[in-house]
Order: C-alpha cells, then structure tokens, then sequence
C-alpha cells in the first residue's frame, strides 16, 4: 500500500518562493562561469547568451594560470597562508576554550573578559602598532608575519568555549582518576566530542583567511609574496578590458571555497545541530 503525499498549500508555496530566491542569487554566478568560458566579443551581447556560442574555456584558463601573469604561483601562496593559519588557529582556539571551559583557576572569568573585550576593538585600529612591530622583528612582508595575524582568533575561542562547556564535567573527572593530565584530557576526551565544532570553524577561518584583503595589502610589499586578493586586483588593472579573463580568474579564486564547503557541510550541519541541543 502506497503512502499518501500531503501537500499543503502554505508549505508549498514558500517551497516555490525560497527555489525563486536561490536561483536569483545563482545567476550572478552563472553567469561568471559562462562569462569565463565565452570569447571576449561575445561577453557584452544583448540580449545576454547565458551559454556561449563558441566556446574559449582552455585559452582562456590557460592565459589566466600560465600567462605573464603567474596566477599559478599566487594561488599556492594563498593555499599555504589558509591551511596553516587555519591549522594554528583551531589548535590554539581550542586550547584557550578548554582552559577558559574546563580549568579553574584564579581569576579565570575576569581573564577571558579580558580576552573577549579585545575583540570590540576594531582590527584597523592596532594596523599601525602592528605594522612597525612586524618591521622591527623581521617579520614585515613574509608569508609568516601574516600566518601569524590570523592564528590567534578571540572569535574562534569564544565559539568553540561554548562547545567545550557543553562536555560534561564527568568526563573530566573520570580522566582525572585514570592518572590522565589536561592535555591528554584535551586530546582524547574533549577534542573528539567538540569536532564538529572545530570542523565548522575551521571552515569559517579558511574562508576568512583567503578572502583576507586587508592583511595582505598592508603586510606584503614583494610580488612573489602576493596572495590570491592582491594579485586578483592587479590583474584586474592589467587586463581591466579583458571581461572573459577576469572571470576566469574570479572562478579560479572561488572554486577552493566551494570545495571546502561542499566537503564540509556534514560537519557544520552537525555543528549547528550540537549548539542548537546544548541551547
């Protein structure tokens, strides 16, 4: 006996109403992909051809990858300043969170106002301070000054504190008993029960680090040292009446994202889940 399938109006309506809203805000992107694959002349046709007509995808990736512009070598630069910021950040996030959720001590919750009072303070407020502390240590326009920016996130401890706070304190204690130390506690107990949420931020800080502009543009001065915003800008400057390249490039710098995200959506939905039940 087949089950039957209510539909009810209201439900199905906002269905139709939210597929609307999402293919609206995927045109802009389509179009960008089609864009990158169409011959120059063909970008600004009215009205738009949404698929091309003749077809430039390899010229175009190729010009952009393997051109005079080493596009090749400002996406590694980015690859390695996001998966080592992020790799740092998580690590260090997540030993603040322990210790702030896990470990009494003296003057334990004034300290983490503290810390989290510094993130009311605007970023581009300490870029001067900054900037000549990063010259005089030797660290100004290296891609290590600027790992260096990004792995130490009040943010990312705040978040995943409350993560750690939702591990039962039995947990603890009966680590404790086994002989076990905080930092074994960390790695074994406290760490597998908050991955989700150390995967989710994970992401947000990966995102965060290779969209990052600002960092960059006040930290780098060498070309070879350019990140994926930086060079984007000036290749735009290089070949601002070259749509089809600029998109091409625009693609290019997107698709890590995406990937990311795709790979990672499990673990934010569970993320998002684990907050939503300890709320």
């Amino acid at each position: 006996m087949q089950k039957r399938i209510s539909i009810h109006g209201p439900k199905l309506g906002l269905t139709v109403v939210m597929l609307a809203v999402s293919i609206l805000f995927l045109l802009p992107f389509f179009w960008m992909l089609m864009t990158s694959f169409k011959i120059e002349k063909d970008v600004f046709v009215y009205p738009i051809e949404w698929i091309p007509r003749q077809w430039n995808a390899i010229a175009n990736y190729k010009e952009v990858w393997f051109g005079q512009y080493p596009f090749y070598l400002y996406y590694w630069n980015s690859i390695k300043v996001s998966l080592i910021t992020t790799l740092i950040s998580c690590f260090v996030s997540s030993l603040a969170a322990y210790g702030f959720s896990k470990i009494r001590f003296a003057a334990g919750q004034w300290l983490f106002l503290i810390v989290l009072a510094t993130y009311m303070i605007p970023g581009q407020a300490i870029l001067v301070p900054q900037f000549i502390l990063y010259r005089n240590i030797g660290l100004f326009d290296s891609h290590l000054g600027l790992i260096l920016i990004g792995s130490f996130s009040v943010l990312g401890t705040f978040m995943l504190r409350q993560f750690f706070m939702g591990v039962h304190q039995d947990f603890i204690e009966s680590a404790k008993i086994d002989g076990a130390g905080h930092f074994r506690i960390f790695c074994s107990i406290g760490l597998p029960l908050v991955k989700p949420a150390v995967a989710t931020y994970a992401i947000l800080r990966f995102i965060w680090t290779w969209n990052d502009y600002q960092n960059p543009l006040i930290f780098l001065r060498t070309d070879k040292w350019f990140t994926l915003p930086l060079a984007m800008q000036k290749f735009t400057s290089m070949s601002g009446e070259f749509y089809s390249l600029q998109m091409a490039g625009a693609v290019s710098a997107i698709f890590p994202l995406l990937l990311i995200f795709i790979i990672g959506q499990k673990s934010v939905i569970q993320g998002i889940a684990l907050g939503g039940v300890k709320g």
